[in-house]
C-alpha cells in the first residue's frame, strides 16, 4: 500500500500549539504553505521531546564547521510566531512514531509524523508502511523558531504546586501527603 504523503517543502508556518483550557489541551502540530495547511495531534511530552531533539540537531550542525549553512544560535527575531494556531483545527491522524533527520540537498531539518497504528516496526520494515505520513523540511531558522515556540506553549500548562509539585488545577488544588504521613 503507497502511503498517502502531506508533504511541505519551505512551509510559511510551521508550529506547535493547543486547543483547550491548561490542564485539558489538545497540542497539535501545524503546518501550512500557501492556501494549504494539515494539523496533527501530539502528546504535550511528544512536543516536548521534538523541541529538545530539532534543538539538538540544530546545536551539532551549528558546530560543525564542514557545514555549509550558518544555523543561528537563537531565534531570528522576525521569525517569531505567537499567534494562535488556524482555526478550525481538523486534525489528520494522532501522532503515533515521529522521525526527525537533515535534508543535505535542501539544508533543512526533516519532521515526519506518523499515526499512531503506525508504530516503530513499521517505520524500520517498509513492507508495512504506514497508511499516511506528515513530511515536513523547514529552514534552519524557521527550525528555531519552531524550538522557542513549542517550549513557550509546553510551559503555559498549568502551574506547578510549590509544595508538592503536582499542576494545579484552575478548579483547586489538595497537596497529597507527604510520604509516611
Amino acid at each position: 500500500m503507497t502511503a498517502l504523503v502531506h508533504e511541505f517543502d519551505w512551509p510559511d508556518r510551521v508550529v506547535v500549539g493547543t486547543v483547550g483550557r491548561p490542564g485539558e489541551r489538545t497540542f497539535y502540530l501545524q503546518v501550512r504553505m500557501g492556501e494549504r495547511s494539515a494539523s496533527v495531534a501530539l502528546e504535550k511530552q511528544q512536543s516536548a521531546a521534538l523541541a529538545d531533539l530539532v534543538e539538538e540537531l540544530l546545536d551539532d550542525l551549528a558546530t560543525d564547521e564542514t557545514h555549509p549553512v550558518t544555523v543561528p544560535r537563537l531565534t531570528p527575531p522576525e521569525l517569531v510566531d505567537d499567534d494562535p494556531i488556524d482555526q478550525p483545527v481538523e486534525p489528520l491522524f494522532r501522532t503515533g512514531a515521529m522521525r526527525l533527520g537533515w535534508d543535505p540537498r535542501t539544508l533543512q531539518v526533516v519532521v515526519e509524523a506518523f499515526p499512531v497504528e503506525a508504530g516503530a516496526d513499521a517505520l524500520a520494515d517498509e513492507a508495512d508502511e504506514p497508511s499516511e505520513v506528515l513530511l515536513v523540511r523547514m529552514p534552519v531558522g524557521t527550525a528555531r523558531a519552531f524550538v522557542q515556540r513549542t517550549r513557550g506553549v509546553v510551559d503555559a500548562g498549568r502551574p506547578l504546586c510549590v509544595r508538592c509539585g503536582e499542576p494545579i488545577d484552575p478548579d483547586g488544588h489538595v497537596c497529597a501527603p507527604p510520604d509516611g504521613a
